[in-house]
C-alpha cells in the first residue's frame, strides 16, 4: 500500500512539473467564456475527464513563445502569456507521439498560411473559414498528404439525454441567422485531447 501510494505521489509530482514546450505541442484550454463553452464541453470529454473548449498549436519564434489559435475574428497569432489569460485554470499540453512529430514543420506551416482567415462563426466544416480544432485538424491532414491524421465526428448541439437543443446554441445561430448544424461532421478541443496520437505531457499556467 505504502509502495503504491508513493508512486501516486511521484506520478503526481512529476505531472506537476513545469512543462517545456515544443513547437507543434497543443494547448488546451477550459475557457472562461460563459454559456457557449459550457454547452461545448457539456457534449465532449476531454483527457481524463477535463472539459476543453479551445486549443490552438505552439509556435516558437525569437525567443518568444506564441499559440497559434483560430479565435476572434480570425486565425491569428498570440504570445502565451495573452493566451493563458483566456482562462484562469491550467491549461493541458498534448505532444505528438514520436513517429508522427515529422508532422509538425508542415503542420506549422500550413497555420501560419492561414493567418487572417476569418473564424468560422457558424461552425460548418470546410467552408472557408476556421474555428479552433478545424485549423488543427486541416494542418496536421495537409502535413500528412491530405490524409486525416485526427478525427472527425457528428456534432451535436443538444442537451446531453435529450432531444433539445441548448438554449445558448438556439440564441447564438439565431444571432448570426443560420440554422444549427445538427449532426454535421466536426471537431472539438476535447476529442483531440483524448487521441492516441498525441501524449498528454503536462500542464502550464
Amino acid at each position: 500500500m505504502k509502495k503504491i501510494i508513493f508512486f501516486l505521489l511521484l506520478s503526481t509530482n512529476l505531472f506537476a512539473q513545469k512543462t517545456e514546450l515544443k513547437d507543434g505541442d497543443l494547448i488546451f484550454q477550459d475557457m472562461d467564456c460563459g454559456p457557449l463553452c459550457d454547452a461545448i464541453e457539456a457534449v465532449t470529454e476531454g483527457y481524463n475527464g477535463n472539459d476543453f473548449s479551445h486549443m490552438g498549436i505552439v509556435y516558437q519564434r525569437n525567443d518568444t513563445i506564441y499559440i497559434i489559435e483560430a479565435a476572434g475574428s480570425a486565425v491569428r497569432l498570440t504570445t502565451l502569456e495573452k493566451f493563458s489569460k483566456n482562462t484562469s485554470k491550467p491549461m493541458y499540453v498534448g505532444r505528438l507521439k514520436k513517429k508522427f512529430c515529422k508532422l509538425i514543420p508542415q503542420a506549422i506551416d500550413f497555420s501560419l498560411q492561414q493567418l487572417g482567415v476569418p473564424y468560422d462563426d457558424a461552425y460548418v466544416y470546410d467552408n472557408g473559414a476556421y474555428y479552433c480544432s478545424e485549423l488543427i485538424y486541416d494542418a496536421f491532414k495537409h502535413a500528412n498528404n491530405d490524409k486525416p491524421f485526427f478525427e472527425l465526428q457528428p456534432m451535436t448541439y443538444k442537451e446531453p439525454g435529450t432531444d433539445n437543443f441548448f438554449p445558448a446554441w438556439v440564441d447564438y445561430y439565431k444571432s448570426i441567422d443560420a440554422e444549427i448544424p445538427e449532426g454535421l461532421s466536426g471537431c472539438n478541443p476535447g476529442g483531440i485531447s483524448t487521441s492516441h496520437k498525441i501524449e498528454v505531457i503536462g500542464t502550464v499556467e
